[in-house]
């Protein structure tokens, strides 16, 4: 395999909350892309604020990462009124650049933070390279393409626009056109564009005889119901040395709403992978798709990347995830031959879990008592965020994700 050549890629990771940003730095991302309390599209995150988005940059810097800002809404003319101080506030915090949807909200980040660099996020709806052409002449340094690309048409866009590109390579899809989606507004009022979207498209369905409104007739379903807008999540890791012909300058995995433990292990899998592919080592590994099959996901697949999908590559016939592993504690402090564990789940005197660090390993942890930190003995850890003592034998690096087995 030829090695990689030119600049090596980006991995991009989520981040819906400081925690999740420190595990995406930590576990191998290159950059970090998070949303403001306003104006981004995961309402359901945790998000930032701007105090938090000052911590955010400073911690991103510390350690040689960037930190891109969601400013995706597509703004109504109320958010006019705040939009120009909280760019010119996010610009003097020093992210290292804007993610942007609306041409009006672009305008405005060029003349309020004319220093920091805009992307244009994929909900612009960028498919061909005229419009990247657009984008650039604009002042737009980079576009995050559309999900309905092949590897071939980005690599076009890239070498025609010469503006940098982003690509997703993991994580979930919408049923809609580049997320352009209204059944959320539609059926709750609720906005998918402006980040409060309640995932319509994964509700279970049936179809209903207009003259007989007590009859309704089965669609293709199985025991569960029938899921007809129900996506699959995407993975390009078995296609990954195919994925750097794409040219891309940043692979980014989608998940601002999704766990520190899902960041954690998705980043430091894809780390590895592109690390192997770029040096010309490339050998996908069983590991990497068993550790992938460990956080919430639904069935994989790598949609439009090589051909158009077919049915089969669209439909997940279960509104629910695919859970073998939970997030179950932050790994915080040594003392002795105890570790000192902060709950993020269920934790019980019994249960099998694991340590995931960022080189890869996965070390067993034998949760053989629970010891709270008055020194009192439990069965289990009764109260979310109550950090308890562990026995453990072995040291690394912390804080660290410890995850527990759904049995």
């Amino acid at each position: 395999m030829i090695k990689g050549r030119g600049l090596k890629p980006e991995l991009l990771a989520p981040a819906g909350d400081m925690e999740k940003l420190q595990f995406a730095c930590l576990y191998g991302a290159d950059a970090v892309y998070i949303g403001g309390k306003e104006f981004s599209l995961r309402a359901g995150a945790g998000n930032f604020s701007l105090t938090e988005i000052k911590a955010a940059v400073s911690l991103a810097h510390s350690l040689g990462k960037r930190i891109y800002l969601a400013v995706n809404i597509f703004a109504n003319n109320r958010d006019i009124i705040h939009l120009p101080e909280f760019l010119r506030s996010a610009a003097v915090l020093g992210v290292d650049a804007f993610l942007i949807s609306d041409p009006g909200v672009f305008r405005l980040a060029r003349q309020y933070a004319p220093q920091v660099p805009i992307h244009i996020s994929t909900q612009a709806n960028n498919t061909n390279w005229q419009s990247a052409l657009f984008w650039r002449e604009q002042g737009a340094r980079r576009i995050v393409l559309a999900r309905e690309l092949s590897l071939a048409e980005a690599a076009e866009i890239r070498i025609r626009s010469g503006l940098e590109t982003e690509i997703f390579i993991h994580g979930a899809i919408c049923i809609s056109y580049s997320g352009r989606c209204y059944l959320s507004s539609y059926f709750l009022s609720r906005d998918a564009n402006r980040g409060d979207c309640a995932q319509p498209c994964r509700w279970q369905y049936r179809l209903e005889e207009a003259e007989r409104p007590d009859t309704w007739l089965p669609l293709e379903e199985d025991e569960k119901g029938c899921y007809i807008l129900n996506g699959k999540d995407l993975s390009l890791l078995p296609i990954l040395p195919r994925v750097l012909g794409s040219k891309a300058t940043s692979w980014k995995i989608e998940g601002r709403n999704k766990s520190a433990y899902y960041v954690a292990n998705v980043t430091r899998i894809y780390r590895q992978a592109l690390d192997a592919a770029w040096n010309g080592n490339w050998q996908l590994r069983q590991e990497w798709q068993e550790e992938l099959a460990k956080v919430s996901h639904r069935e994989y697949t790598t949609s439009f990347a090589l051909a158009e999908p077919t049915d089969d590559d669209y439909r997940y016939n279960d509104a629910s995830y695919v859970r073998g592993w939970d997030f179950a504690a932050i790994a915080r402090k040594f003392q002795g031959k105890e570790l000192l564990l902060e709950q993020r789940n269920h934790l019980a005197v019994g249960d099998e879990a694991e340590i995931i660090l960022a080189d890869g390993r996965n070390l067993p942890l034998r949760l053989d008592y629970l010891r709270d930190e008055e020194g009192r003995h439990l069965e289990s850890a009764p109260h979310p965020l109550q950090k308890v003592w562990v026995p453990c034998r072995e040291t690394f690096p912390l804080p660290a994700i410890v995850r527990r087995l759904v049995r």
